[in-house]
């Protein structure tokens, strides 16, 4: 067994497991942000993954054996946390989806505060506690991520753990008057307080943090300033960093100049001659401003005729928690917005808005990329949105003009090199579409390549090596690989 490894513990494996029909399973990677981040981090250095599989199996074995089938292929160990249908329904639909995630992102309003969905989220937990004592050593580094597994640490230690633990928040944490409404705040908060680093995405989710701390537990001090400062509270001393996370710019940018994503671009450009792209993608989520962003369009349409015919904007929304009613009336909500848009401006020969609603492989995002000359991205609130990176590390030509809510934790980097909007303020997008059409080749140009540098620079491994510095003095040669690696496309 490798030593000191690093081990990562999500509530989901970064696969998806999908049954055949001669009854075997098909492993594919997963979706979302942590997975295009750590896959490429852990792979082929002897790391560990620990979480949800994302399906309910009756025979534990079956699960272990179709891991463990898989693993050369993936290129690193992964464990299966079990999860029965109603710990599934309480633990990830109910607190994690229906509390904490609105709350987090300032939606009260669809809050659930079931005291049930509470019990099952220490039970789960608790699971993961138990997986973690049974595979890790006491020289392994546990890096624990996202709003799911806030009590794990508390666990660990119970358990009599003395492993250096790590969290990262992938969300945003709300100021006190908002966290307040949390009946098991100071739980929470508590059990945060086991970790050693917690990271934060943005100075403003530590700043709200630490205000929650001050406003709900008392007696803390704030030593230092800068990315990582110490927290010393009834004799315990907490460091709280902020941790940006980014994308492998290098995948991106390589794939984006590949003949194959070439040709895709191409062909997609073809079917919308002497016109600008404008490109919209995101989950299907109410923090998205999926709405608000269709009726900017409709806004600029109609106060600068001339954009019509010479724009089409193509929104992909990619399927997400249906099983909640809000997700599901949102759907509703955005295809009757597209039909009244496509219906008031269509004319012979363009339609204005095209809409795909499923998930794009990464040949097929990327040309998307490369071919729109305007993304369009206006999160209500977002931790990071990492496909405001994606879009300027395949921007190769170094043309696009990018339009991102400020809300967005990418905001924080990207502020000076894009068009901020308030997501909210119907006309302030639409004219932001109109400024980003009529933009200069040059102020494109010149806004998209330093864009890009920053991306290059604060790029996936930046973000895992400043982590791992600030948690235990470490960076990623401390985890040499330890057989070739692969590049990430060839993972799986």
């Amino acid at each position: 067994m490798v030593k000191n490894r690093l081990i990562i513990v999500s509530n989901r494996l970064p696969i998806i497991l999908e049954k055949r029909k001669d009854n075997k399973w098909n492993i594919k990677p997963g979706t979302g942000g942590l997975v295009t981040a750590m896959a490429p981090v852990l792979k082929n250095r002897g790391g560990l993954w620990i979480g949800w599989p994302g399906n309910i199996l009756r025979e534990k074995r079956a699960m272990d054996g179709i891991l463990h089938e898989h693993k050369k292929d993936i290129g690193f160990n992964l464990k299966a946390v079990d999860l029965s249908l109603k710990e599934k329904e309480y633990f990830y639909k109910g607190f994690s989806n229906e509390i904490i995630w609105p709350l987090f992102h300032d939606f009260i309003a669809h809050c659930n505060f079931n005291p049930v969905f509470w019990h099952y989220y220490k039970k789960v937990n608790k699971k993961f506690v138990d997986v973690i004592t049974k595979f890790a050593c006491q020289d392994d580094f546990i890096w624990i991520h996202d709003y799911h597994l806030f009590l794990v640490a508390d666990g660990l230690r119970k358990a009599g753990f003395h492993n250096t633990l790590g969290f990262f928040l992938h969300i945003p944490f709300p100021p006190p008057d908002v966290f307040i409404r949390l009946p098991w705040r100071i739980q929470i908060l508590h059990a945060l307080l086991d970790y050693n680093l917690i990271g934060f995405q943005t100075q403003r989710d530590r700043r709200n943090f630490i205000q929650c701390l001050r406003t709900f537990i008392k007696e803390i001090k704030v030593i230092g300033k800068g990315q990582v400062v110490s927290l010393n509270i009834q004799d315990q001393q907490i460091r709280l960093g902020v941790f940006p996370i980014s994308i492998d710019y290098e995948e991106f940018s390589h794939l984006a100049n590949s003949q194959q994503v070439a040709e895709a671009a191409w062909y997609i450009h073809e079917n919308f001659p002497d016109r600008k792209i404008i490109f919209g993608i995101d989950r299907l989520d109410y923090t998205k401003g999926i709405p608000e962003r269709l009726r900017a369009f409709r806004n600029a349409l109609r106060r600068y005729p001339e954009l019509q015919k010479k724009v089409t904007f193509i929104q992909v929304v990619v399927p997400s928690r249906r099983e909640i009613s809000k997700y599901e009336t949102l759907k509703i909500e955005i295809e009757r917005l597209i039909g009244e848009i496509n219906g008031e401006f269509t004319q012979m020969g363009w339609v204005p808005l095209q809409y795909l609603f499923r998930s794009l492989n990464r040949e097929e995002l990327i040309s998307y990329y490369r071919t729109s000359e305007i993304l369009f991205l206006t999160p209500l609130k977002d931790g990071m949105n990492l496909v405001a990176k994606e879009y300027c590390a395949s921007n190769s030509g170094e043309e696009g003009i990018l339009i991102l809510s400020e809300f967005a934790g990418t905001a924080a980097q990207f502020q000076k090199n894009v068009l901020l909007v308030n997501p909210h303020d119907i006309e302030g997008m639409a004219d932001a579409i109109h400024k980003a059409y009529h933009m200069t080749h040059e102020t494109r140009k010149r806004r998209m390549r330093r864009l890009r540098q920053n991306v290059r620079k604060f790029n996936i491994f930046w973000w895992v090596d400043s982590f791992l510095s600030a948690a235990i003095a470490k960076n990623l040669q401390n985890f040499p690989l330890v057989e070739e690696s692969m590049p990430y496309e060839n993972i799986w």
